[in-house]
């Protein structure tokens, strides 16, 4: 059985003139445990709604998304919660980290969501990802690279089976962005999670093995698309 199933995932939006618009129509898409894929999607692709719909953080107008067997799309909200804390490590473009908090206060409360806060395993996480020595320093005290480093910690500290990552390098210079993503990758393989992975930068797609195309997969974008008005 694989780690994520996914089935008929649909959802869509409503415009202020009343339209409503697809963004995600996917009829099936599959990762194993373990795997790493990434998925080339550029604007409009209906990237971000995707991995926010296999974290539960959306609820799909219709379909499944299956996390180790059971159905995201059949829970309430409370439920999705509980299995994204248990099952998903969440690598946010934008890394998301509370400003008021440190690098460990971060990763500790990633992990007060899941079985709970561990500061020694925290503190091992962050010294895994090189910033053993920014234990206490503020996001804004970090650079872009550490700050996406604590981010990757974060993901990485519950445990996950399946880490999902919405542009992680988008935000760094090429040589910060290599690091990274090896980073990334090391650590999933490490902690035996699976790792899916969104980009449109050909040079991080370049570097997987496993690559696949969200166009592709996703009606709804290639439906827009043939929508727009040529240029």
């Amino acid at each position: 059985m694989p780690l994520l199933e996914i089935s008929n995932l649909k959802k869509s939006y409503v415009a202020p003139d009343g339209e409503r618009s697809s963004v995600v129509d996917i009829a099936s898409f599959d990762l194993d445990a373990k795997a790493q894929l990434a998925l080339s999607g550029e604007s409009g692709t209906g990237k971000t709604t995707f991995l926010n719909l296999i974290a539960g953080i959306l609820k799909a107008d219709s379909g499944s998304v299956k996390i180790d067997g059971r159905d995201m799309t059949t829970m309430s909200e409370a439920g999705r919660d509980r299995l994204r804390a248990e099952n998903i490590g969440y690598i946010f473009q934008t890394f998301n980290l509370l400003q008021g908090y440190t690098c460990l206060e971060n990763v500790l409360l990633g992990m007060s969501f899941g079985p709970g806060p561990d500061r020694e395993f925290a503190k091992e996480m962050l010294r895994r990802v090189e910033l053993g020595h920014r234990l206490h320093h503020y996001p804004r005290q970090l650079s872009t690279g550490q700050q996406q480093r604590v981010a990757a910690a974060r993901a990485l500290a519950n445990h996950p089976k399946l880490v999902l990552a919405d542009e992680p390098t988008g935000n760094l210079d090429r040589r910060n962005a290599g690091g990274a993503l090896k980073l990334i990758r090391e650590a999933c393989k490490e902690n035996g999670a699976a790792l899916l992975l969104v980009s449109h930068d050909p040079h991080v797609l370049d570097q997987f093995e496993n690559r696949s195309e969200l166009h592709k997969l996703n009606r709804a974008a290639r439906v827009n698309e043939e929508e727009a008005p040529a240029r």
